[in-house]
């Protein structure tokens, strides 16, 4: 029986073979952390504009400052996912075509963990660093008075936020078994990380509220990002707002990863090794 002591010591061994494997080809690695810092300082004046063409006024009840406190966390949010999960759950694809699902499933680990997190994508790090640095800046500007409460939550629902989306990934790449060639499936991941990207508040009307509502009730995906950010820029300044939607996400999250992992263990359950 792995203790949880072994798979810390095993996505240790991880994260060095995977920085070996990128210190092999360096131009390749700089060359990713150049598009990195691009597409984030392409975004920053995109937005800025957008902000400066209204008079630096809010825009849908969303400060300059707080949308780029917001930005920051969806950057180090999608940062962490592709650093440990999106490369593993994209190649579920290849594994079940080419039968090395079969090498994963005889080890004495446990599937899932070595399916999704076999490989650490070092060139996705400074997205993270990029992202905090973002939101510590943001939020000095915006000069609130935070509780110990609204400190101590947000790093707890920033790893709910984190559950909330590798469950997502998880359960559309584990529809390769059946599929084998899921591509558009995972398109529907894409379409996730634009609904994480912008804040709740826009959704209104007879079309947006109706989606507010499926897109955090039903799945959750704009729980994602947004409930750690209005932790820390004074959208939930409430402590009853801050407590309900504070367990809420935990729950949803809680309910998501067990569910995730039901569906990738059904999804095992029809596979055909390469043998059979």
């Amino acid at each position: 029986m792995w203790g949880m002591g072994r798979y810390l010591r095993l996505l240790l061994a991880f994260a060095r073979f995977g920085l070996v494997n990128e210190m092999a080809f360096r131009s390749n690695f700089l060359i990713k952390l150049f598009v990195q810092v691009f597409w984030l300082a392409l975004m920053l004046a995109f937005y800025s504009t957008v902000f400066a063409l209204n008079n630096n006024s809010p825009v849908a009840g969303w400060s300059k400052w707080q949308f780029l406190c917001f930005l920051g966390c969806y950057f180090a949010l999608e940062g962490v996912v592709e650093t440990f999960f999106l490369g593993n759950c994209n190649e579920m694809t290849n594994l079940v075509r080419s039968g090395d699902l079969d090498l994963y499933l005889v080890k004495p680990i446990d599937e899932q963990f070595l399916v999704s997190c076999r490989k650490i994508d070092w060139s996705s790090v400074p997205n993270i660093v990029m992202g905090l640095s973002l939101m510590g800046i943001s939020i000095a500007h915006l000069s609130i008075s935070l509780s110990p409460a609204h400190l101590i939550l947000f790093p707890l629902l920033f790893v709910c936020g984190v559950a909330l989306a590798y469950s997502f990934l998880l359960m559309l790449s584990s529809t390769a078994i059946w599929t084998v060639r899921n591509q558009s499936l995972m398109e529907l991941w894409w379409l996730c990380t634009t609904l994480m990207r912008y804040p709740r508040t826009i959704f209104q009307g007879p079309v947006g509220d109706p989606l507010k509502w499926f897109f955090t009730y039903i799945l959750p995906i704009l729980l994602i990002v947004n409930i750690p950010v209005e932790t820390v820029t004074g959208e939930l300044q409430s402590i009853e707002a801050l407590w309900r939607w504070s367990i809420f996400t935990v729950v949803a999250t809680i309910a998501l990863l067990w569910l995730s992992r039901r569906f990738f263990k059904f999804a095992l359950q029809s596979y055909r090794s390469a043998s059979s």
